[in-house]
């Protein structure tokens, strides 16, 4: 998949397109962060995660180049495959879910100051997810505006209201996904976490 990913930071660099090389670059590294994770932190990252991470990214990023020789790039409004960017959003979004539901579950398993019930976890990864959607279209917006002001290429592009009502309805897709079956391939992921926070805090 890294190979794929050089590729898509070659095809950014062939056609001069900055928001293609930046997104290949973030893919590229986000495609080493698995490894990282489970080499400096001692984090369970088995293949299953390792896949869900990196599919994300390589979706996102295949979605900016296009399929080479076939299509143009995949979030535009003509695209051939019109729901991509739908796809790619919940996909994302289970990540970010995945993200908050480990840092939440570590934080109740380390300390006793705070409990956090199997229904509330629900509400929570719902929650997280909706406001990281929420930040994530502003910075869209911001950035659009921006590059729109200096008359330059944008990294990331909103395509009206009712882009940005689609992207948070699969945001809570994807949350609710991770919500109802995907905790329970996070659980070595989650304890681990607790086991260094409290290494760190020689409670162990």
């Amino acid at each position: 998949m890294q190979v794929l990913m050089v590729m898509f930071l070659g095809i950014g660099i062939e056609r001069g397109s900055t928001g293609l090389i930046v997104n290949g670059l973030v893919a590229l590294g986000v495609t080493f962060l698995p490894a990282a994770l489970e080499r400096e932190y001692d984090l369970p990252m088995d293949a299953g995660l390792t896949l869900w991470i990196t599919s994300a990214v390589f979706l996102h990023a295949l979605g900016v180049a296009g399929i080479p020789g076939l299509t143009g790039n995949l979030y535009a409004e003509a695209s051939p495959i019109p729901f991509w960017d739908h796809v790619t959003h919940a996909l994302s979004a289970s990540v970010v879910a995945a993200v908050g539901y480990t840092v939440a579950r570590a934080i109740d398993e380390h300390t006793e100051a705070v409990y956090l019930p199997s229904r509330f976890m629900f509400v929570f990864i719902l929650v997280f997810v909706a406001a990281f959607g929420v930040f994530w279209e502003v910075l869209e917006f911001a950035i659009g505006g921006a590059a729109a002001a200096v008359g330059s290429g944008s990294v990331l592009t909103q395509y009206g209201l009712e882009d940005t009502i689609y992207d948070l309805v699969f945001d809570l897709a994807g949350a609710v996904i991770v919500a109802v079956w995907g905790t329970a391939h996070l659980t070595d992921v989650a304890e681990a976490v607790t086991e260094r926070i409290d290494r760190r805090r020689g409670t162990r």
